[in-house]
């Protein structure tokens, strides 16, 4: 039976056997059940107990006018019956919730609705209102609607703010040599043939070393530069600051920036960026030098990982967690999966901190999201509310001055989309905004 359970209703059967053994019983009775449940509550399942003053403390006293002491004391105290029933009735609770695994608030709905126990006469003596708790319990239990496509796919985003990428000492020197360069040639818009003409220039640069090594090099860049005879691939059907080539260049730079967990946007996110979209004139150059471009972005990475940015490996972890279960879409909830995972962050420990784990997490992600049939060779793509919590995130390490996206950024943008499916991952959890902020001002 308790291998549905997850591990925070675990632990509220094993407090309530320690309480039977702690108050010489001969069996585990549903008031140590619920005192159990009153001695692990979290998040809104502990509001609700405050609520009508339920604590360690003043349950107690209560509960010990009805438990039957005994003068033999053994090691493994039996359930009794009324309680085995009370287990039982949980496990139809979360049958009919359509949740393959058994939560707290399983355990808690079957306690206060009991009518073969004392329970009812305790709640009663602290004015508890039974209805008005299951209400909400049931509304936190109660398994959402899976859908073919995931939940947060057909969302729209938030325009980001294009003017960043400008900032940052990173990228400052290329766009000022590439403008040069605009003027030099006789050009009003700017191209990607002139950014990666500049980051080619910087020959100091490991980016530079690793891409020399492919035969990349300014001299072989600049003469099949001088072999075009139009700059036609750098056009769509405006004309505006960047072509649209080189626009699409720097914002697929600017998403790859943040998924490295990089705070500014770096030549290796530019160089990357060209390799990833295809287009433009620096890409049909670097096609015609025959370059094995797969293994020019791995060896980019490579310096990159291992530096160990927390958020990189977030992400990474995050599409492991979409295609575990045929998916080949992230959303939040897949990065807070991911923040689980990383399992040393700030963010980590404020989670940890309130019993939430992996297990619990994956099994709620599961009923929300359920499995999918896409094929793992698939690229993984990011819902447009995982892209705006990315934003955020990256904008407060800016706002902060950090190099580097942290997992704590990361979170705290989670907890500013209160309707996103990571959120409604930790409600079913038990716990809220305000709890894990507290969590976080701690273990800072």
């Amino acid at each position: 039976m308790f291998e549905r359970f997850t591990e925070k209703a675990i632990n509220v059967v094993f407090e309530s056997q320690r309480l039977a053994k702690a108050t010489e019983c001969s069996e585990v009775m549903p008031e140590h059940l619920l005192w159990g449940l009153v001695n692990e509550a979290k998040g809104v399942s502990l509001k609700l107990f405050r609520m009508y003053g339920l604590t360690q403390e003043t349950i107690q006293p209560e509960i010990q006018k009805y438990i039957i002491k005994t003068s033999k004391i053994v090691d493994n105290i039996p359930f009794s019956h009324a309680y085995k029933e009370i287990l039982k009735h949980t496990v139809d609770l979360a049958s009919k919730s359509g949740n393959n695994n058994i939560l707290f608030e399983h355990l808690f709905l079957s306690v206060i609705t009991d009518k073969n126990s004392n329970i009812s006469t305790i709640l009663e003596h602290f004015n508890f209102d039974t209805y008005n708790a299951r209400d909400i319990l049931t509304k936190l239990v109660q398994k959402k609607i899976r859908r073919l496509e995931h939940p947060e796919a057909e969302e729209d985003i938030e325009k980001s703010s294009f003017e960043s990428i400008y900032e940052g000492e990173a990228l400052s020197e290329v766009l000022d040599r590439a403008v040069s360069k605009l003027s030099a040639q006789g050009y009003e818009i700017m191209g990607t043939e002139q950014i990666i003409a500049s980051i080619l220039e910087s020959s100091d640069s490991e980016l530079v070393k690793t891409v020399n090594q492919y035969g990349l090099n300014s001299a072989s860049f600049e003469q099949k530069l001088a072999e075009q005879q139009s700059r036609q691939s750098e056009y769509a059907d405006k004309k505006i600051i960047f072509t649209p080539n080189a626009f699409l260049m720097m914002n697929s730079a600017l998403q790859t920036a943040k998924e490295l967990g990089s705070s500014v946007i770096t030549p290796e996110h530019i160089i990357l960026s060209i390799l990833h979209t295809k287009k433009g004139l620096a890409y049909d150059i670097i096609k015609s030098l025959n370059i094995n471009e797969e293994k020019l972005s791995e060896d980019i990475l490579k310096p990159i990982e291992k530096q160990m940015p927390e958020t990189l490996t977030i992400m990474k972890l995050a599409k492991e967690e979409a295609r575990r279960i045929g998916r080949n879409i992230v959303g939040t909830e897949m990065f807070l999966l991911g923040i689980i995972g990383e399992g040393t962050s700030v963010a980590f420990e404020a989670l940890n901190d309130l019993e939430i784990t992996m297990k619990d997490a994956r099994q709620v992600v599961e009923n929300l999201v359920g499995y999918g049939n896409e094929y793992f060779d698939k690229e993984i793509i990011f819902t447009n509310r995982a892209k705006r919590v990315l934003e955020r995130a990256w904008l407060s390490a800016k706002k902060s001055n950090k190099q580097k996206i942290e997992a704590v950024d990361l979170l705290l943008a989670i907890l500013d989309e209160p309707t996103s499916l990571a959120m409604k991952v930790l409600d079913q959890l038990g716990v809220d905004s305000v709890e894990i902020r507290h969590g976080i001002n701690n273990d800072r």
